[in-house]
């Protein structure tokens, strides 16, 4: 056996040894059903972000049943918190009420098959998906900006390279990959620019925020 291979075998002897302790960990802490609530609604994302849409959001929803029915306070708190940051973000960002805000339970928004114009906009859901291809995006003012945040959220969102875009984000459980950086875990933040941003004749400024989340930005 080759010392590569015993190295990879202990490698992944240590990081199943550390998954178990930190499960425990969190099972005294915390239980075992919001654990498995949080593991069914990451499987969930991965499995819509894989196009199998349907047994995607039948694990989301099996997960959140889970959350809901064994801890419905807890569940009614983080909504609470997560809305009210979302309004103070909102109000951080804006200094002016040109711009459009609006909250969901479920959403999902599809933007880039055909043009499309985009303005200063936020949005806070629930749960739900949001898809944006800004190549056919009609920008009227020379710095647009987008805040979508909410509890669960699967975000994909495309950019053309003659686009200044800012991202801005955050999600508590899942993984973010923006470019070619990525985050992937618990308590993930990522901040990113794009080299042409200071002088592109129309920018994108992106703030992301999700409990549960899988956020993928690309720059085309």
């Amino acid at each position: 056996m080759g010392e590569e291979t015993k190295n990879n075998r202990s490698r992944n002897t240590a990081l199943v040894l550390i998954a178990a302790g930190v499960f425990l960990l969190l099972d005294h802490i915390v239980g075992f059903f919001p654990i498995l609530a949080i593991l069914l609604i990451l499987l969930g994302i991965h499995r819509v972000r894989s196009k199998k849409e349907y047994k995607g959001y039948v694990l989301i929803g099996a997960g959140a049943v889970i959350l809901f029915g064994n801890h419905v306070t807890i569940v009614i708190a983080i909504v609470l918190i997560s809305l009210g940051l979302f309004f103070i973000k909102s109000r951080q960002v804006y200094k002016d009420e040109s711009y459009s805000q609006k909250q969901k339970i479920v959403d999902s928004v599809r933007l880039g098959r055909e043009p499309w114009i985009l303005r200063n906009n936020s949005t806070w859901y629930l749960v739900g998906e949001t898809y944006i291809d800004l190549s056919l995006a009609i920008l009227e003012q020379k710095e647009t900006t987008v805040i979508l945040q909410g509890v669960v959220g699967d975000i994909d969102i495309k950019v053309p390279d003659d686009i200044g875009v800012s991202v801005v984000s955050s999600v508590t459980f899942g993984q973010i990959q923006v470019a070619a950086e990525r985050e992937t875990g618990v308590m993930n933040k990522l901040t990113w620019q794009s080299n042409n941003y200071d002088y592109c004749d129309h920018r994108v400024k992106l703030v992301l925020s999700f409990i549960v989340g899988d956020i993928k930005v690309k720059v085309l």
